[in-house]
C-alpha cells in the first residue's frame, strides 16, 4: 500500500474543501531508496552516480504509464503500465527498500511513497528492473 506525502495530503484537501488548484504533473518518475521515504520526503534516495529517477509515462502519455483504478481489497489500486528500468549500479552494493513517486526527475515533489514486498541488493553492474504491474499504488 502507498502512502500520501505531506505534500499531495494538504494539496489534495486545498483543492477538494477550499477550492484551491492542484497542479497536474506532467509525468512522474519513479525513485528507489534504501530507507523509508516518509510523508516528509526524509529518507535516504539511492545516490550511486549511475542512478538516475525513471519516467513512468508511456509514450507522450502520463495516464498510459498506469492502469485505470480498480477495487482492489477496500480501495482502489493503480499498477505500472510499463517496464520501468534503471541503469547498472556503477559505484558498489546498494540495499533498496522503498519507493518514491515524484513530480520532477530531480528534486520536485514527493506524491507517494511505499515499501517493496522483498529488499534488494544490488551489486556492480546490476539492473533493478519493475515488470509492468509490479509497482501498484493502492489508496484504502
Amino acid at each position: 500500500m502507498a502512502a500520501f506525502s505531506d505534500y499531495l495530503e494538504e494539496g489534495i484537501l486545498d483543492h477538494t474543501l477550499r477550492g484551491q488548484s492542484l497542479p497536474t504533473p506532467a509525468t512522474i518518475y519513479l525513485a528507489l531508496y534504501t530507507s523509508d521515504p516518509t510523508d516528509a520526503a526524509t529518507g535516504n534516495e539511492v545516490t550511486d552516480s549511475a542512478y538516475v529517477r525513471q519516467d513512468t509515462a508511456k509514450g507522450d502519455s502520463i495516464s498510459a504509464g498506469w492502469s485505470s483504478p480498480a477495487t482492489s481489497g477496500e480501495g482502489y489500486a493503480v499498477s505500472n503500465a510499463k517496464v520501468l528500468q534503471f541503469p547498472p549500479i556503477a559505484d558498489g552494493s546498494v540495499t533498496i527498500t522503498h519507493y518514491a513517486l515524484y513530480d520532477a526527475q530531480t528534486d520536485g515533489n514527493l506524491l507517494y511513497h511505499g515499501e517493496f514486498t522483498v529488499s534488494k541488493t544490488l551489486e556492480i553492474n546490476d539492473v533493478l528492473s519493475v515488470d509492468i504491474g509490479g509497482l501498484q499504488v493502492i489508496l484504502r
